[in-house]
């Protein structure tokens, strides 16, 4: 994108309420519509899509580029989406730098190296051990200034960085923009935090800005946005060598609808297809509100022709496939969505990142989740209330589908103060989208999971991760896992492998939970379900809570056993009330002097948040 940074708050993602209606049909755009992301850039880690954007909330709504943080959001399913929040910030991840735009990552030997520009004066990297951060700056100073041999050019902007790395673990790093001669290439050193030699100089055909490099089938790609004159789209040349050689092929993708502005996207295989990762302004454009620095994203499949040279790419709206079904009976952040209206997220003290800012009527929906034949029993949900009076309807479909259970909201102590309420389910069978729909009061919800199904037919998908912070920060959570269903769990659930026929999977010890891997295996026509959220593990063991695990995990098998150091949460009992919901609530073992303290930090933290001028709804 131009440099045009002015003066920035620096904020989290914030959304809002709008008058509840069935979400229209608008899932590859927008992705994340709670938040306004830009600039994606893509890896592939352990089963899932990473997304690592230029964060727009950091934006003024009519004042200029200035982001200075990065978001990332994750999904192994590519319908559902994980929000993971604020990864990278700078200058507190990085002194010398004042923005942090476009970021691209590269994964070597179990680190993440993420490439970011600083404005357009330079390139700086960040690593981190984890996809979802934090991450930090390994050299003190910019990876590619002015000064870095070959990079200078005639009103060159130094960003918007590209990286590869080949066959043989050379790596690549492309950047530059403001002109047909201005795109750049130069190798990495092998720390892949410096360079190697002098950067070549590309002339594509209208060249802008986003360069971009990949490599299929022996042929080297070299993507980039064009100029206005040439429509701002994402044109591509390709070469049988990573810094020369390159003819000009055409059009990856043209301009995105409801964008008419900059242009920014990434490709990336995930399994044996394809993907384009771009952003337009559809969200802000919705809102009515100016659009010119509040973005989002989308995604499209990216086909290849027999000759290697690339198909077109076809915006839709819902054109891409879901990659198996949503697990409801493994634990699932409540952050994680295909669609949403009027909530917004915040770092949880339990780690990860929570739902927040709940107003009457909003909802979170995602989208393919398999009950099985047998159906669900209960559904459980982590849940922080300063006031009792809210409530949780579980609709299939859309917001105004079938209404299968309503849980009570009980207040908890405090806005970080997480509790377990657990409520009946009636008729909640097979694959469906599913809506949570929040009534009645302000609330926060970390995470949620159903209990029921059918012994050894069970989705036999990958237990989903919890979020905890790293040295054990987490508190107890959700309980084991249910029959047929994958890794119990509490806020640090883990993950494992499943077979389709729900033969259970083991889960790591102690940390952080992930959306694992899955095994199509098990009887005819099992149909293996994809993570649902969460982070890899590292080290540490959160605090066991009521109903909830002290550690990570165990095995759960097919028979339905809750994983070691968890206990599965009964059913309740039948409910007399006219609503239906036979409610149970659980609270922590946990100190509540020691986390008033820590709430009243996130509140004041949560009290320097700007909030967006309308309200939205996708």
């Amino acid at each position: 994108m131009a440099p045009l940074a002015r003066s920035s708050i620096l904020g989290v993602a914030l959304a809002s309420v709008c008058v509840l209606a069935a979400p229209p049909a608008r899932a590859d755009y927008p992705i994340a519509a709670h938040r306004y992301l830009a600039d994606p850039g893509a890896l592939v880690f352990d089963g899932r899509v990473y997304l690592y954007n230029s964060n727009d909330d950091d934006n003024a709504v009519e004042g200029g580029y200035a982001m200075r943080s990065i978001v990332c959001v994750s999904s192994a399913d590519l319908k559902n989406w994980t929000d993971h929040g604020i990864v990278f910030q700078v200058p507190q991840n990085a002194s010398w730098a004042n923005y942090s735009w476009a970021p691209y990552p590269l994964l070597r030997d179990g680190t993440i190296y993420l490439y970011f520009g600083n404005n357009a004066n330079g390139v700086g990297v960040a690593t981190s051990k984890d996809p979802v951060g934090p991450f930090k700056d390994p050299k003190g100073s910019a990876l590619v200034t002015s000064s870095t041999p070959g990079a200078s050019g005639t009103d060159i902007w130094l960003f918007d960085p590209g990286a590869l790395i080949d066959d043989d673990g050379q790596a690549y790093l492309s950047f530059g923009g403001n002109g047909e001669n201005n795109a750049r290439i130069i190798k990495l050193g092998s720390d892949l935090t410096s360079v190697s030699g002098s950067a070549a100089a590309l002339s594509p055909q209208g060249f802008f800005e986003a360069s971009f490099m990949f490599k299929r089938n022996g042929n080297y790609y070299f993507a980039y946005s064009s100029d206005s004159a040439h429509g701002l789209r994402i044109d591509y040349l390709m070469s049988k060598s990573p810094m020369s050689g390159y003819t000009y092929k055409g059009v990856i993708a043209d301009q995105p609808p409801t964008n008419n502005n900059n242009n920014h996207a990434s490709e990336f295989q995930f399994g044996d297809k394809w993907y384009h990762a771009y952003h337009n302004r559809s969200v802000a454009t919705a809102a009515g509100i100016s659009t010119t620095y509040r973005r989002n994203l989308g995604l499209e499949v990216l086909n290849f022709k027999s000759d290697d040279s690339i198909e077109e790419v076809t915006y839709t709206t819902d054109g891409v496939p879901q990659l198996g079904h949503l697990d409801p009976y493994a634990r699932v952040e409540a952050e994680t969505t295909n669609a949403q209206s009027g909530i917004e997220t915040e770092p949880c003290m339990a780690g990860g990142m929570d739902v927040t800012s709940i107003d009457d009527g909003d909802w979170v929906k995602v989208r393919g989740a398999d009950f099985g034949m047998a159906g669900a029993k209960t559904f459980t949900a982590r849940v922080a209330s300063t006031a009792a009076g809210g409530k949780i309807e579980i609709r299939l479909g859309g917001g105004t589908g079938m209404l299968v259970g309503t849980c009570d909201v009980p207040a908890t102590g405090g806005a970080q103060t997480w509790m377990t309420t657990t409520c009946d389910v009636t008729g909640a069978t097979g694959v469906s989208d599913l809506t949570l729909k929040f009534t009645g009061g302000k609330f926060n919800v970390d995470s949620w999971q159903f209990t029921g199904g059918d012994p050894g037919m069970g989705s036999g998908g990958a237990g989903m991760g919890g979020a905890s912070g790293a040295a054990g920060a987490g508190s107890g959570g959700i309980g084991g896992s249910a029959a047929g269903t994958g890794a119990a769990g509490g806020v640090a659930g883990s993950a494992g492998t499943l077979s389709g026929a729900g033969a259970g999977g083991t889960s790591p010890a102690a940390g952080n939970g992930m959306g694992g891997t899955t095994t199509p295996g098990g009887g005819a026509g099992m149909t293996a379900t994809s993570g649902n959220g969460g982070r890899p593990g590292t080290s540490g063991a959160p605090a066991g809570g009521a109903g909830g695990s002290s550690g990570g995990g165990g095995t759960a098998t097919g028979a339905g056993a809750p994983a070691a150091g968890g206990s599965e949460t009964p059913p309740p009992a039948p409910s007399d009330t006219s609503s239906g919901c036979g409610c149970k609530v659980a609270g922590d073992a946990s100190d509540r002097g020691a986390l008033l303290a820590m709430t009243l930090g996130v509140l004041g933290v949560a009290s320097a948040r700007r909030r967006r001028a309308l309200r939205r709804q996708n």
